[in-house]
């Protein structure tokens, strides 16, 4: 007897599946190791982009939106809230303020990141552009700062916490053009292989193109297009 999913999923569906996996790697690896937790997720988002571009040439499935979103739960909701746990040292076990706030922050995150795929795979799918901060930038920009040095536990808890905010806002937000993707990944890919190479430099130019990405896009990316 085969599996069920023999004949009904594609190649894309194979890489967005890898993803998910990926997530969970980050997760277990997080409390240990944050900043290699951090460069897992970095390649999640990498394969995040990936199986679009392979949907593309070979062809989708009617399963491959649900599991794009069930997979960046994993990714880009559980795992980088996992990391934000981890940076304040898991110190919730000893009941410090900041420990606690990571945990509720952390909840927070995961649970805006769910509402905020569900709504996409719901309304948005199909358009150029979508409500509310990606999830995949969302992680990109938490797991780079990690790796580019910022390292105060209140500094990256505050972020995460913005950072579920805008996840379900209603600010608009235009998919990236091809062009400007694909060097984004080239970023990610360097900051995956070498985080330290070059004093940090593809760890901070990926915080640097994301958060400028997170701030100006609603406004001027839209004339890029």
């Amino acid at each position: 007897m085969q599996p069920r999913f023999v004949g009904r999923l594609g190649v894309a569906d194979a890489v967005t599946t890898a993803n998910a996996a990926l997530g969970f790697l980050a997760v277990v690896t997080a409390p240990s190791n944050p900043r290699l937790a951090a460069r897992i997720v970095l390649v999640a988002a990498i394969a995040d982009g990936l199986d679009g571009v392979v949907a593309r040439r070979l062809g989708s499935t009617p399963a491959g939106k649900h599991l794009d979103s069930l997979a960046d739960v994993a990714s880009f909701g559980v795992a980088p809230a996992c990391i934000v746990v981890a940076a304040t040292g898991n110190t919730w076990q000893a009941g410090a303020p900041v420990g606690i706030g990571a945990l509720v922050v952390g909840a927070g995150f995961v649970a805006s990141a769910v509402v905020r795929l569900g709504l996409y795979t719901a309304y948005d799918t199909g358009h150029e552009h979508t409500e509310g901060v990606q999830t995949t930038l969302a992680a990109t920009l938490l797991a780079a700062g990690v790796l580019a040095g910022v390292e105060q536990p209140t500094v990256i808890v505050g972020a995460a916490g913005v950072l579920a905010v805008l996840m379900v806002s209603t600010i608009e937000y235009p998919d990236l053009l091809v062009r400007d993707a694909l060097a984004m990944g080239v970023v990610q890919a360097g900051a995956v292989v070498a985080p330290a190479a070059l004093a940090g430099a593809f760890p901070k130019a990926l915080f640097g193109w994301a958060g400028a990405y997170l701030v100006f896009a609603p406004r001027f990316y839209w004339r890029a297009a």
